[in-house]
């Protein structure tokens, strides 16, 4: 742990950030898969693919385009039903997010899981009040990036990427932090390695919730 880092508005990813939802996604993956009469990929597979948008997690398996998007359907079928509350919330993350938020930080969500389902976990979390904004991919694929999801954050919320600062547990939300020259503080209780994250670049880690509000001046 380093710091501490200057930034009025900080964007958190979300899986593997506040929530643990390994669960959900490796159901709903795996469904996709049964349903389409696929072989099921093993769990570390499918557990790295929390994070990347869901095309570009399929992709090398199914190759086709319209198999593909067959995919995304299928797991969005079952994730609207059950796959959105499989989740557990990381004990400390609402602790920290309270602080966060007291010190007057800014605070919003930038996930690459798509929009409506992001904001339909985000309103039940207990501390989701706390998040002025909630940025997720869009159906069709068009944002569905880091940068281009932090890009679209930066223009709702209407602030600089000077002033902001990407928190998240895997390299593409470094990538996104450095693609807008912003910091990067990288968090080792999700589904990313230190080395994952050390290796995209960033130089702030924090290894529990906890850790997070001392890492911050506005």
């Amino acid at each position: 742990m380093s710091g501490p880092v200057s930034a009025s508005t900080l964007l958190f990813d979300l899986d593997g950030t506040l929530i643990d939802s390994a669960i959900g996604i490796t159901r709903c993956a795996a469904y996709a898969f049964e349903q389409l009469g696929e072989p099921v990929p093993d769990d570390a597979t499918l557990r790295s693919w929390i994070g990347p948008p869901l095309r570009d997690s399929f992709a090398p398996l199914l190759h086709d385009f319209a198999r593909i998007e067959r995919a995304v359907e299928l797991y969005r079928e079952r994730y609207e039903v059950a796959g959105w509350s499989e989740h557990v919330v990381y004990a400390g993350i609402a602790g920290a997010i309270e602080s966060l938020h007291a010190a007057g930080h800014r605070l919003a969500v930038v996930t690459a899981k798509n929009e409506p389902h992001a904001r339909k976990i985000v309103s039940h979390l207990p501390f989701g009040h706390h998040f002025d904004n909630v940025i997720g991919a869009t159906l069709d694929g068009r944002l569905s990036h880091k940068p281009e999801l932090i890009a679209e954050a930066l223009e709702r919320l209407g602030v600089p990427a000077s002033e902001c600062c990407m928190i998240g547990d895997r390299r593409m939300d470094m990538d996104g932090a450095a693609f807008h020259r912003m910091p990067g503080v990288g968090v080792l209780w999700g589904f990313g390695s230190e080395d994952e994250l050390r290796g995209a670049g960033t130089r702030v880690l924090a290894a529990a919730p906890a850790q997070l509000p001392s890492l911050f001046t506005r």
